[in-house]
């Protein structure tokens, strides 16, 4: 997949827009998405659904460390 997009990029790059355009389209794509744009939409969204699974990861990390330092001090208080 890689090899494809990079390959309609380089033809687009050099001028065979006429080449690129029936294979950029498509599928399900709206009419008049290139391929560059589609696999800039792509990353992007790989990005963003990364960055989200850090945050919650990041979350949860911080949520397990708040209860373990509660419990902590519970323990040290009944022990008192």
């Amino acid at each position: 997949m890689r090899k494809l997009t990079f390959a309609i990029t380089v033809l687009a790059a050099l001028g065979g827009a006429a080449l690129t355009a029936p294979a950029s389209a498509a599928p399900g794509a709206p009419i008049g998405v290139t391929a560059p744009d589609a696999v800039q939409n792509v990353n992007m969204e790989r990005r963003m659904m990364h960055r989200r699974m850090e945050r919650r990861m990041m979350h949860r990390r911080m949520e397990r460390r708040m209860m373990h330092r509660h419990m902590e001090r519970r323990m040290m208080r009944r022990g008192m």
